[in-house]
Parts: structure tokens; sequence; C-alpha cells
């Protein structure tokens, strides 16, 4: 079970891998560059280029994705590239653009906003559920590990600056229920969380930045497993494939230490790996 290349494209700062059931193709960001790619397992890699910088996707119904941008959430159909804005996203703020993103269970997406040079406490998480957008935190540098336990009771999401995943329950309409929790507490350590998944048996999927891994911990905290990628700089995993076994994984290029600048020639490419989780499909966004 070791990371291939599933592309060969180098992001920036690459982001928000969402596998596409329908489409059977995984699609993921290069923030920095302002671009979403699309590509199936073996096929050609496609370019949708937006003018403003985008993060992270849902999905919706059929050909339409809901995107999170700079300044707004949109619709984007696939076929003819339309957008439809659904609302602002700190679109009067300039200093900052969107992150981390994810579908909840109860059809409700997550989003966080950071600071565009990650300026201490300038970002938060939001959701936007039916229709509207609502602050949930604030006073966040770096949102990243947004993710849902199987069984809907819970949400996990961390500030990367802090190096904390929290954990908060949900009501039943999926809305936070009582104080987040510390759940993994990386504070000692010489990296830091960044993107997260969790599977179908609840266990959560972190990548951990200047780490090279995706690693495995159970829904108490507990470190299970690692699974190493060839660069530094794993930014967030998904899983995908016709059985939800394979495990992608977004990467950065830019944004290396001086020291290690030219000695990963990976750095930004996405990488999978096979026959791991079980993972479970992205929840769908009710608009």
């Amino acid at each position: 079970m070791s990371a291939i290349v599933f592309d060969d494209h180098c992001c920036a700062l690459g982001e928000g891998p969402l596998w596409h059931p329908d489409r059977q193709s995984l699609f993921w960001f290069d923030i920095d560059n302002q671009v979403m790619f699309e590509k199936t397992d073996g096929g050609r890699r496609v370019e949708y280029h937006f003018d403003r910088t985008v993060s992270a996707a849902g999905l919706t119904n059929g050909d339409e994705l809901i995107v999170a941008s700079e300044h707004n959430l949109f619709t984007f159909n696939l076929a003819s590239g339309t957008q439809r804005v659904l609302c602002e996203l700190e679109a009067d703020n300039p200093l900052t653009r969107s992150n981390d993103g994810r579908a909840d269970p109860f059809g409700g997406f997550w989003i966080g906003t950071m600071g565009f040079e990650a300026q201490a406490n300038l970002g938060a998480i939001y959701r936007y559920y039916k229709g509207e957008l609502q602050q949930l935190f604030s006073g966040i540098t770096i949102p990243n590990a947004i993710c849902f336990s199987p069984h809907r009771a819970a949400a996990f999401y961390t500030d990367s600056a802090t190096r904390v995943i929290w954990q908060v329950g949900l009501d039943d309409e999926g809305w936070p229920a009582g104080e987040p929790l510390p759940l993994i507490d990386l504070r000692e350590e010489d990296f830091a969380p960044d993107g997260a998944v969790c599977d179908r048996e609840g266990r959560l999927w972190l990548a951990q930045w200047m780490a090279s891994r995706v690693a495995v911990y159970s829904d108490r905290g507990e470190i299970l497993e690692t699974h190493p990628v060839p660069t530094s700089q794993a930014t967030c995993p998904a899983f995908g494939g016709p059985d939800f076994s394979t495990l992608f994984v977004t990467t950065a290029g830019a944004h290396l230490p001086a020291e290690l600048q030219g000695t990963q020639p990976l750095a930004g490419f996405v990488f999978k790996i096979e026959g791991v989780g079980p993972g479970q499909a992205e929840h769908r966004v009710i608009l």
C-alpha cells in the first residue's frame, strides 16, 4: 500500500480533493494558481480556470458542484462553465480567502477562511445550509481537517497554526452542539495537521504538513497507522475509486523551506494509495 503518482502536474498549493462517483473522477485545486482540475484514473486531466482563488468543492447533483472562492460560494456547471453565486464569503475583506471545506452528512457545506498571508486569527469556519451562511467559529489562523463522523454525531476541525484537532457534537440538523473538545494534540510535534477525512469505521485520516504522510487515528484520538507520501507537504486526503478503497492525497510544490528547495521533484503532485479504507462517499449539499 505505497503511494504512487496519480497526476504529475505540479500544484503550487494542491488542496481540496473530491471524488465524484457519478463521473468516476477526482477533482482538486491549485489555490495559488486559481485552477480546479478533474481527472479519471488513467484519464486526461481537465483544467477549469477562475478569476479568483478557489479551494474546495462539494457535490450537488449531476454536473454541478458547489465551489468556495476567496469571496463567495457559487455553483459551477461542469458542462457549460456557468457560475451562479449562492452567497458572499467575507467579500468585504480583501485580506482573506477560502481554504479547507467539506459537505456534512446533513446536506450542509462547511468552509474555512484565512488570510492570504496566514495572518494570525484572521480566519473563521462557516456552514452553508439550505440557502444560508452562518459563522460557526472565529479567530482561526489556518482552518483545516474539516470532516464528519459516519454516524453523524460529530464534526472535526483544526487550526493548523495551533496543531490541535477539535471534535464538536452535532444536533439533529447538523449544527454544532456544545463546546469543541480536543481530540488530537500535536503541539509537541515538528509538523502541522492539514486536511482530513473520515472513513466508514469512524477513523480520521489526517494529512500532516512537513511530515510526508497521512496518519490514521481512532475516534478516541489514538494513532493507528501511517501512510507515507514522497514529498513533505501533504495537504489533504480523499477516498475514491469504484469501491472507495483508494486514498488520494494532494500536496504542495511551493512553500518549501529554503533547505528543501530543489530536493523534492514530486512536490505538488497528486498521489494515490490503493487498497485502504474502507472509505465512504462524500455527502451532497442541499442548495
